[in-house]
């Protein structure tokens, strides 16, 4: 008799787990019971608890299969509460039903499929397995696997933790260990065990030469980790850093061969997501044919920064800021994102520019976690719900609103011969959420590469009193009339709140001051990188700041009308000099919205 799950037939027999008999008599069972988690549960009175385990788990297969009609929905229920995990390989022929139970005695025996020497350990926990498809690319190297390390240094990887390493180059295990351990370390205020933790670590760390057939390669990965997995029950996840033009092969060749059907399997995928609206909705129609939705996480690691996570904290959990938080009080809000000279602008080669690279996702996401309405939880569905409801409501860009800027090479007034014609390297915008909340309110997007320092931060600037009376002593220093709440990620994070405030001494004299926490002062911890913060997320099954395939969608019409208008060479493309302040036309952007420009 056979048992058909995942598209797999095994065939069970009692010879199959047959045991050497113990000293003792194990056959006093008065009582078999069993639950529906991967027969952890199979227990039994009387005996030892060596016997009682096995023999009950030999009697449950036999009354199950050889005495019990196939058919009974209890058995049915029972096997799909446990096969069909979270992005388990799994299809609807999960059981035989009435019409296979007569072919279904051919199937090979389980001694032909599961070697003797792998014992069912019942009592383990899931062990998990961590893939780095691209593992000696500068990003693995430089970012990955020092996350995986610091996570794993921290206590929040489990301790049958096991890493991979797959890429196309023919070396060893050592080889990618000596790679990667120049670049761990451990964590400043506490590197205890240091030396300890790190070797444990390398030696978890394995390779897998996939060569140019990566069906092959992931054979040989799911292989490996089989290996290592045992029986236990076991979950993966697969991080895929490979450029774009290797993500649909590699995708194909993972779905199909290296995934677990012990666990569930969940797979990053690195920005970008797709060129424009159209190869964006392709690819996702594609992974969505290989994978479930729950399954994908679309990675941006400037989501993973402690200023976006901060975010629904500051608005949820305080009631000094969710009652403001809407067009009656509020003037208009900037997203400030720019990058120094020590930035490379490789990413910017070969056509994908700032709005494809930063604003599609990293500002985009930004905005809709600061308008979304109160998720009804903090499920990651629940808040994506909301996000999603933000980027549908946000009026399409037009040329009148948005300036874009190029920089300059070091030869005066030429273009970077690196850059791709009018590939866009600065992006200032006002973008509009047509909801109930938001009508009205300018959102005001600012971020480029080359200007004059890197600086990240959200600016809310707040409506002027109604019938101040202090306008006398205001006058008309707009400045000192509005308040203004600043969230501050770089150069030193830090939330800060603007008020007006008496200036000490006889007369009436007001001050705008700030009120400031800087968490350098504050809190006295190193702050985690952002793909700890987003690995260890993918770990927990938190998907709140990842993209959601819909999210993807409504991103791609906001900023398509631009983009058209690019390609056609219908809007100008400013140049600005490298380590500036970049385009002018921005300073007029900002005048036009009757916003005041912040210098920096």
């Amino acid at each position: 008799m056979s048992l058909s799950f995942s598209s797999t037939s095994l065939s069970f027999s009692e010879s199959s787990f047959s045991l050497p008999k113990p000293t003792h008599q194990c056959s006093n069972f008065h009582t078999i019971t069993y639950a529906s988690n991967s027969f952890r549960s199979v227990t039994s009175v009387g005996g030892s608890t060596f016997c009682r385990r096995f023999r009950g788990f030999k009697l449950w297969i036999l009354d199950t299969l050889n005495f019990q009609p196939l058919k009974q929905p209890n058995c049915r229920n029972h096997f799909n509460n446990d096969m069909e995990t979270e992005g388990s390989v799994s299809d609807s022929s999960h059981l035989p039903d009435d019409s296979k139970v007569a072919s279904s005695t051919e199937s090979p025996s389980l001694l032909q499929t599961i070697p003797l020497t792998a014992p069912m350990d019942v009592g383990k926990e899931p062990s998990l397995c961590i893939a780095v498809i691209g593992a000696t690319g500068e990003l693995a190297r430089g970012k990955i696997f020092p996350a995986l390390f610091a996570l794993y240094y921290s206590g929040f990887l489990p301790e049958n933790v096991a890493i991979f390493g797959y890429s196309r180059k023919n070396i060893t295990d050592e080889d990618l260990r000596s790679i990667i351990a120049s670049t761990l370390t451990c964590r400043v205020d506490h590197q205890q065990d240091c030396g300890d933790k790190l070797e444990a670590f390398l030696d978890r760390t394995h390779y897998i030469n996939g060569g140019y057939d990566n069906k092959h390669g992931m054979s040989l990965l799911k292989a490996r980790m089989e290996q290592i997995e045992g029986r236990s029950k076991a979950n993966r996840i697969f991080y895929l850093s490979v450029p774009q033009e290797a993500l649909l092969d590699v995708s194909s060749c993972l779905a199909s061969n290296a995934q677990t059907q012990k666990g569930w399997n969940r797979i990053i995928i690195e920005k970008p997501f797709g060129f424009d609206a159209l190869s964006s909705q392709r690819l996702t129609q594609y992974l969505l044919s290989k994978f479930e939705e729950k399954q994908l996480y679309r990675i941006d690691h400037l989501l993973g920064r402690n200023l976006i996570e901060n975010l629904t904290v500051l608005r949820f959990a305080n009631l000094v800021f969710e009652p403001l938080w809407s067009r009656t009080y509020i003037d208009n809000v900037q997203v400030i994102l720019s990058e120094d000279l020590s930035v490379h602008p490789g990413r910017y080669f070969g056509g994908y520019g700032i709005i494809r690279d930063i604003v599609h996702s990293h500002i985009l996401q930004t905005i809709a976690l600061l308008a979304m309405e109160p998720p009804v939880s903090l499920d990651g569905e629940d808040i994506r719900n909301e996000k999603v409801k933000v980027l549908r409501s946000i009026r399409k860009l037009e040329p009148k609103d948005v300036i874009l800027g190029q920089y300059k090479a070091s030869s005066k007034d030429k273009v970077d011969k690196c850059l791709d014609g009018p590939t866009p390297t600065y992006f200032a915008a006002a973008l509009y959420i047509d909801n109930a909340r938001w009508d009205g309110v300018p959102f005001l997007v600012k971020t480029g590469l080359g200007l004059i320092k890197h600086q990240m931060e959200i600016r809310i600037q707040f409506r002027p009193v109604p019938g101040n009376v202090y306008h006398d002593c205001i006058g008309h220093n707009t400045d000192r009339a509005t308040n203004e709440l600043i969230l501050r990620d770089v150069p030193d994070e830090a939330i800060l709140v603007r008020v007006n405030n008496k200036v000490p001494g006889l007369g009436l004299q007001l001050d705008s001051s700030e009120l400031n926490l800087l968490y350098k002062d504050k809190y006295n911890v190193e702050v985690p990188d952002s793909y700890e913060h987003l690995l260890l997320d993918v770990i927990d099954g938190d998907n709140h700041l990842f993209m959601r395939s819909d999210e993807l969608a409504a991103a791609w019409n906001i900023l398509t009308p631009i983009m058209n208008e690019i390609d056609k060479n219908n809007i100008s493309v400013e140049l600005y000099e490298l380590g500036g302040r970049g385009p002018v036309g921005a300073y007029y952007l900002w005048a036009k919205q009757g916003v005041r420009w912040v210098e920096d």
